[in-house]
């Protein structure tokens, strides 16, 4: 198979959420203007291990073409800072093993997801998107963005002992996402529950939330 890893690259089924393995998995962007597809320029993968975070990937990326000025604002990732990356086909043994047999984990996955497609049939998985987690769980925050949710649930303080934490940094936004997805096991006891849970949350309480 082409980059293939079929089902073994996929988590264990039949877990407990405290028995699963699991992977968080951020990008950041060169961002879209007319003409411009996005690129990922930006990549880090966090494990989950216990209690502990490990970061075992955090790489620039090469794109084909220019990081935007708007793009640029966001994360401060300038050409000259990406010149010499690899992309992320040279990166593909690095990801493979980085995500091999976990629960791949993002916060808001579509963007991870699509960026990964280069790889086609990678077989990686079961995703976790923290984002329709948090909104099952706490419906009523006015903004379920990673950084605002962590805010408001008061977990910065467990980002602290992270080297040079920033938003928009992906091993930061990887790390915070891991503990936004322990804070979310812990705060409704699902510890001993089907980890295949996380990735079906109920979304009716959010919607009657945004209705009101």
């Amino acid at each position: 198979r082409l980059h293939g890893l079929g089902n073994h690259g996929r988590a264990p089924q039949g877990l407990k959420i405290r028995e699963a393995r699991f992977a968080a998995i951020d990008f950041e962007s060169a961002g879209t203007a007319p003409g411009l597809g996005d690129e990922p320029i930006q990549i880090a993968i966090v494990h989950w291990n216990g209690e502990s975070l490990e970061r075992v990937l955090d790489s620039y990326l090469k794109p084909s073409r220019p990081v935007t000025w708007a793009a640029r604002e966001v994360h401060s990732i300038s050409d000259e800072m990406i010149r010499h990356a690899p992309t992320l086909t040279e990166l593909w043994p690095q990801v493979r093993e980085a995500l091999r047999d976990r629960w791949v984990v993002a916060h808001g996955a579509a963007t991870e997801k699509r960026f990964l497609n280069v790889f086609p049939f990678h077989g990686f998985g079961p995703w976790v998107d923290t984002l329709p987690l948090a909104r099952a769980i706490h419906p009523t925050l006015e903004s379920h963005k990673l950084s605002d949710t962590i805010q408001s649930l008061g977990l910065e303080y467990q980002l602290s002992d992270w080297p040079t934490f920033r938003w928009h940094d992906a091993a930061s936004d990887a790390a915070a996402t891991l503990v936004l997805l322990k804070n979310l096991v812990a705060s409704t006891d699902l510890h001993d529950e089907p980890a295949e849970i996380l990735t079906r949350p109920s979304l009716r309480a959010y919607f009657k939330a945004r209705r009101k």
